[in-house]
């Protein structure tokens, strides 16, 4: 077998050269066969005992060679990266160039590889001071929203819809004078004031009152997600069933013992107090942090490979998807009720995802140039909080060597962090 190596004209790129012996090429294609004889059918033959040989005549032996291709290069590709000591970024662009029985296999593939960074001043970086305070209308913003919580629901029956009121109406959509899909319910709970519903609705039907029936004339939005209603005039015929009322509890030392531990609605606020108080030390840690990689990165050079920014793509694709399924949606639904198209989004991610790649790569080199390390003691104690956190053996992460690299590699970059934040100068 031979590899070479070689840079090509692209910067950040390699192309292996791969010449593998005709034998090696012929056993993974016996493997294919041993594999997939039972889905062969072959006149004359019981189904899967027809030999290889006249599976060759019968279908060509060409049918094989795809599939042995993929049972016989990744390992080498892998082995041939490692050996050469090459950190590959993006998947490998093959080209085959002679792949036939009883001939070597020849074939080429590039590779982006990860790229130098040249960083700037990383050291008493200058960035605008952050910092929140809590304030007595935050205090009072929390207990409303807790009021809100506790609040119970009384039925009004001596006048029409309010604002801030909750109809229970009935609803049907007309489009031309016939009813469109999802136009329709029953019993619904609509909260006046909240414009969950297109412009104008929740506005006409203030002043209704209990089982008053009446006809709305709507107009949906030019940008509604669903183009066949975009920018129609409807007819909402709506009926009120019942009309409700949140009767929001006093806040006083009373509400303080329903709603929490305390016994005074004194102690309450300051509990509030100091929650929002950590709130704020964390979201000031978070944003300083932001502040201080950015501009650091801003003042770093690197060409950053088109792979690199690709991988990161499909990552965030991968996590808007997952996102998207704790709300009971496919990407495509969404992309059909948003009718934005899946390369749109992927678009859209670019810029984030190259920042996202740079900051990554900065930090890297930040934790090359001042040789940060993790001991085993700190990688220890951090993987068996992984495992209890995630309900893991312990043994299964501190024996798992791949495991053991990501995270260790990732305190790396935390301890980067804290090194240009402690480092960093605040304006």
């Amino acid at each position: 077998m031979d590899i070479k190596v070689e840079n090509t004209e692209s910067k950040n790129e390699v192309k292996l050269n791969f010449e593998i012996e005709a034998e090696k090429f012929e056993d993974a294609m016996k493997k294919v066969y041993t594999k997939n004889a039972k889905y062969f059918n072959i006149p004359g033959f019981r189904k899967g005992k027809a030999p290889m040989s006249i599976v060759e005549q019968y279908y060509g032996a060409e049918i094989f060679y795809e599939d042995a291709f993929n049972e016989l290069v990744p390992e080498i590709y892998d082995e041939a990266i490692k050996s050469n000591n090459i950190e590959a970024v993006s998947r490998p662009d093959i080209d085959i160039k002679q792949m036939e029985k009883g001939k070597n296999l020849i074939f080429t593939a590039k590779v982006q590889t990860k790229p130098e960074v040249k960083l700037g001043k990383y050291k008493g970086i200058e960035i605008k001071k952050i910092e929140y305070n809590v304030s007595d209308k935050d205090i009072d913003q929390e207990l409303n929203l807790m009021a809100e919580k506790n609040a119970r629901l009384v039925t009004i029956e001596d006048r029409p819809v309010q604002k801030d009121d909750i109809a229970v109406i009935d609803f049907e959509g007309f489009l031309d004078g016939k009813p469109f899909e999802g136009g329709k319910a029953e019993n619904h709970e609509l909260t006046i004031g909240s414009n969950t519903f297109i412009p104008g609705f929740e506005d006409q039907v203030i002043g209704m009152k209990v089982d008053e029936e009446k006809d709305l004339n709507l107009k949906f939005p030019d940008e509604y997600f669903s183009k066949d209603l975009a920018g129609k005039d409807v007819v909402f015929k709506v009926k009120v069933n019942e009309i409700k009322k949140k009767e929001l509890p006093k806040i006083d030392d009373e509400f303080a013992k329903d709603v929490s531990e305390f016994d005074t609605l004194e102690e309450l606020k300051n509990s509030i107090k100091e929650k929002l108080e950590n709130q704020n030390k964390e979201r000031e840690k978070i944003e300083k942090e932001d502040a201080t990689i950015e501009a650091v990165s801003e003042k770093a050079e690197v060409d950053i490979p088109s792979g690199m920014i690709e991988t990161e793509v499909d990552n965030m694709m991968k996590d808007i998807e997952q996102r998207l399924m704790y709300q009971g949606l496919t990407l495509k639904q969404y992309t059909d009720l948003t009718g934005k198209k899946e390369a749109d989004i992927r678009k859209d991610f670019e810029d984030q995802a190259s920042k996202n790649v740079k900051y990554r790569l900065v930090l890297e080199a930040v934790v090359k140039a001042e040789n940060i390390d993790v001991d085993d003691k700190e990688l220890e104690d951090r993987l068996k909080e992984m495992a209890k956190n995630y309900g893991q053996k312990e043994e299964e992460l501190l024996n798992n060597e791949n495991v053991k690299k990501y995270t260790r590699d990732n305190m790396k970059v935390e301890k980067a962090i804290e090194f240009l934040v402690k480092n960093a100068k605040m304006k």
